[in-house]
């Protein structure tokens, strides 16, 4: 007898005399029917008992979210909503599930409560779907990289440096936090620590990636990175994922032609493999819209916006065109913005950026030759002085999704510009030894996962993208 997954059998146009199938109780309705799910699928399979043939025990003991073993006969449905269900021959209990308190009850839950029990949110169909969709866009970010030649990299996750020169970054310690040894001058010892010196865990691969473009030609890092943020918001994480590819004798341009190609191939797969699971998340969201004033409704469905970024070609804007347009818009002018833009320099909010994708391009869009001194240590100075190769994307909904830039490859400006922030030298020794042998332009971008997620997924609070999400005084499970 063969053993098949719920997404496998409802996929079957054909009847089979015997199958077997396991997995977890939705619902047991009139003591005959179970909506059977394995996590394969979003749609259950529904198994018929003939509860005159099964010990009412037994039968007693199928309740939500019990696991059970399913043999019989796969025949068309009777019923609607399924081509397929099983008739069910034997039927053996797994694992019991206490119906008094089993908290993923068959009735609506508020995301904050499913954070509460993370470790059961799957069960739903929403956390699986967006699960689903996490692990389907992580094979296509590898797939589309292998397919590209680069080779991937993982990068240390312990780290001595800060690579984006602005602190936040949690400490990695062997030493008695009841007990600190201490120098002259009442400092902290970290000679005595485990690795004889100050260590943290990362921000970022980039500055590991770089070194190795610099002999691998095209490479990139895939892994988690943490930010001691004390921020509660909806947006942030203190551990989450960051794509960062590297690549040696590649500009600008370079950089901006990649990273459009590479987010249209990573959605453009989602949308042509995983349409049973965006469907469901679209038509979450368009319900979830209704039940708001008109004025706070999306303009676009879920799958809309993702067609509007694999369908558009990506407008290129200077920084400095982009503040001409904002500083002379309606919504500044009539200071309908949070944060009014007045001047050439600022750090541009989400509220601008989506209001350059969404009201004016109506397309995608990156942003280039930002403000050098709001861009980090790392990026090529431009020749105005002012300005450095910096690039972000920007998307509908969201905002800035990708950062990124070419990268400074002169020695004694690359010095000039860590002395300005007073980064140490001798802390980034190694870094500084690229532009000392065989120094090139190079380039790269970094993308956090779970802001990729949040975007094709439709979530919108970071937490529920992420498996355990750990927050300001929260690191549950």
């Amino acid at each position: 007898m063969q053993s098949y997954t719920v997404s496998e059998l409802l996929s079957q146009d054909i009847t089979f005399p015997e199958v077997e199938i396991k997995g977890w109780v939705r619902t047991f309705r009139a003591n005959r029917f179970i909506a059977l799910n394995d996590g394969s699928t979003l749609n259950n399979i529904q198994c018929v008992v003939d509860f005159e043939n099964f010990d009412e025990a037994l039968l007693k003991r199928i309740t939500t979210g019990a696991a059970i073993h399913v043999t019989g006969e796969l025949v068309e449905s009777q019923g609607k909503g399924q081509k397929v269900e099983i008739q069910v021959k034997t039927l053996e209990v797994l694992g019991d599930s206490d119906p008094e308190t089993y908290p993923i009850q068959p009735k609506k839950h508020t995301f904050e409560f499913l954070r509460e029990h993370a470790h059961l949110r799957t069960r739903t169909n929403t956390f699986s779907a967006v699960m689903r969709l996490r692990s389907a866009l992580s094979f296509a970010i590898h797939k589309y990289f292998n397919e590209h030649g680069f080779y991937y990299m993982h990068a240390p996750i312990i780290t001595g440096s800060d690579a984006e020169g602005a602190g936040e970054m949690f400490k990695v310690t062997s030493l008695d936090v009841n007990n600190l040894p201490t120098n002259g001058n009442g400092k902290i010892d970290y000679s005595q620590d485990f690795f004889g010196k100050e260590t943290n865990l990362t921000v970022s691969g980039q500055l590991e990636a770089e070194t190795y473009a610099m002999s691998l030609g095209k490479v990139y890092t895939f892994g988690p990175t943490f930010r001691a943020e004390n921020s509660n918001t909806s947006r942030h994480l203190a551990e989450f994922w960051m794509i960062e590819p590297e690549v040696a004798f590649m500009d600008l341009a370079g950089n901006m032609d990649l990273a459009e190609d590479f987010l249209k191939y990573v959605i453009k797969y989602i949308l042509e493999n995983n349409s049973e699971d965006l469907e469901f998340l679209d038509k979450r969201l368009q319900d979830e819209d209704k039940r708001k004033p008109q004025a706070e409704r999306s303009t676009m469905t879920l799958i809309e916006k993702l067609k509007f970024v694999t369908d558009n070609h990506f407008k290129r804007v200077s920084y400095t065109e982009a503040v001409d347009i904002l500083r002379n818009c309606k919504p500044n002018k009539k200071k309908k913005f949070k944060y009014l833009i007045n001047e050439w320099g600022s750090d541009l909010q989400s509220e601008h950026e989506r209001f350059l994708v969404e009201k004016h391009f109506k397309c995608p869009v990156i942003l280039f030759d930002y403000p050098a001194n709001i861009k980090a240590f790392y990026m090529r100075l431009n020749d105005d002085g002012k300005t450095v190769r910096a690039m972000d994307i920007l998307f509908p909904g969201i905002g800035e999704i990708v950062g990124g830039a070419q990268r400074e490859e002169r020695l004694e400006v690359l010095k000039d510009r860590m002395a300005a922030i007073n980064i140490p030298e001798e802390e980034l020794w190694w870094y500084l030894d690229l532009r000392k042998f065989g120094t090139a332009v190079h380039s790269g971008f970094g993308l956090g996962f779970e802001r990729l997620v949040m975007f094709v997924t439709g979530m919108s609070n970071i937490r529920d993208v992420i498996p355990y999400p750990r927050t300001p005084q929260n690191a549950e499970f």
